[in-house]
């Protein structure tokens, strides 16, 4: 990717920028409350957003700048096997349609903000709070590393090169958060999304007739997996399980994360949770035309540094400029929308379940709602430290990892809203066991996320996460079993 700076797209970029950030400023005063800043304020918009409101700002921050830079790089490195994001963002709508507005209705009702206000609430056990809580954060803070990976790589293409670019990127995003909470990225959503469908829908139907045809980008791209030797474009029949595992897996993990959970809390019914249960999948479609990019990276005849390359080098390659700063700029406020509910999500975690729960019970609303105004600070700048000073295959490993980690919280968060007789011991007993093994199955594995378990002469692949569930589950019913006998002695 040349380094040359291109001024018209910078230009273009450089606009779209200055937009979003007047419209983060701004939010501070959008769907205001005449009532004190609380953490319910600041955190969740008062849980007034209505039905377009949270399809923007879920959407948003679900379908991220890394996800619109990551999903075509791994379609361009294997093929078919990239495709694993679209049945994953398919199954996880009906459980969201099914599980979220119960937690809803939970959360509204007592004043929880976080998954681990629920667990708390419905247990009574700080133990199991503090495993989810801190897992929670864990699980995140990789996350929103990534979203700087998708704006670096951005600025990169624009030709920005150094550390400035970035660190003013995310001091503004920083500072505007701070002011307007959970209103500033609902607000700046409707614009990125836009822009977003605009690039996609432009590069689907531009860009394969500059190339002959998607017959002919089909066939480049097999063709180039077939001189590697690795990849194609159709699944082989060895990897039809760990395909489906992975996509399981992937959407019963992805509502677990305090982002998508903000998300859903900040809606102001449980209806509107379901309604955007129907209408998100809208976002799957352009996510299955944005995959597509990958093969196009082939056909096209790229020289890329990095797989991750292959989406910004396609626009500043096959558009004009003026088009690639659009497209660009699109990429760019993706990583500001959910960079900052992930900041948020964490800030709300730390202060309601670890400020609250440890330092300062009395905690007034107004003082909650600082603390966590600072929290989200903080979680910003270890992500930018992170991005700047470590290896970008660091940030990767551990959201490998945080995905592995955030669906073990899974039977603790969901499970007790249906089963009335679980135990909080039986619970972090799983919760314990599904960490330890799925963290030594992918760390033997060399850190990749499919495990293969041996039958006898037979063997299965799954993804490690899925089989650290199942291991997690097997854990919670033998304890609870196991305390159920003693207690009936």
């Amino acid at each position: 990717m040349t380094t040359k700076p291109d001024y018209v797209a910078i230009g273009i970029f450089a606009a779209f920028f200055l937009l979003v950030t007047v419209m983060g400023f701004w939010a501070a005063r959008w769907k205001q409350s005449s009532e004190a800043m609380s953490l319910d304020e600041w955190g969740l918009g008062g849980r007034r957003f209505g039905t377009w409101i949270t399809w923007f700002l879920v959407g948003g921050d679900f379908y991220t700048a890394y996800t619109i830079i990551a999903v075509p790089a791994l379609v361009y490195a294997v093929g078919a096997y990239g495709f694993f994001a679209l049945p994953y963002t398919i199954i996880v709508y009906p459980f969201v349609f099914a599980v979220m507005p119960v937690i809803w209705r939970i959360a509204k009702q007592h004043g929880y903000v976080t998954a681990a206000d629920v667990v708390y609430g419905r247990y009574g056990s700080r133990l199991l709070e503090l495993a989810v809580a801190l897992t929670a954060v864990v699980a995140t803070m990789p996350y929103i590393a990534l979203q700087l990976v998708g704006m670096a790589s951005v600025l990169a293409a624009l030709g920005l090169q150094g550390e400035i670019p970035l660190i003013i990127a995310f001091v503004v995003l920083a500072v505007y958060t701070y002011s307007s909470g959970i209103r500033a990225p609902a607000l700046i959503a409707f614009v990125k999304d836009v822009m977003i469908y605009i690039a996609v829908i432009a590069a689907v139907a531009v860009i394969p007739s500059k190339l002959g045809g998607y017959g002919a980008v089909f066939a480049a791209a097999d063709d180039a997996f077939k001189a590697k030797g690795a990849g194609g474009i159709l699944l082989k029949p060895d990897q039809f399980l760990p395909y489906a595992s992975l996509a399981l897996g992937s959407a019963l993990a992805a509502f677990m994360y305090p982002h998508t959970l903000t998300g859903v809390f900040a809606s102001k019914s449980a209806n509107t949770i379901r309604r955007n249960a129907m209408l998100l999948p809208a976002y799957t479609l352009l996510l299955g035309l944005l995959a597509l990019l990958g093969y196009m990276g082939h056909a096209a005849h790229l020289q890329l540094a990095s797989n991750n390359d292959v989406v910004p080098v396609l626009f500043k390659t096959l558009f004009p400029s003026w088009f690639a700063g659009f497209a660009f700029a699109a990429i760019g406020i993706g990583a500001l929308v959910p960079a900052a509910v992930m900041s948020i999500g964490a800030a709300n975690v730390f202060t309601r379940n670890f400020w609250k729960a440890y330092v300062n019970p009395a905690v007034t609303p107004e003082a909650e709602a600082g603390v966590a105004k600072i929290v989200s600070l903080v979680v910003k700048i270890g992500a930018l430290l992170a991005t700047l000073y470590l290896p970008t295959h660091f940030a990767l490993d551990l959201q490998l990892l945080g995905g592995m980690w955030i669906l073990q919280t899974l039977p603790a968060v969901v499970f007790g809203l249906f089963l009335q007789s679980l135990r909080a011991s039986s619970l972090l007993a799983g919760w314990l066991a599904g960490l330890v093994s799925g963290t030594w199955f992918i760390w033997s594995d060399g850190l990749k996320p499919i495990h293969h378990l041996a039958i006898g002469s037979a063997g299965l692949s799954l993804y490690t996460g899925l089989l650290a569930l199942v291991i997690n589950l097997v854990v919670v019913g033998v304890v609870h079993l196991a305390t159920s006998l003693r207690a009936n002695r």
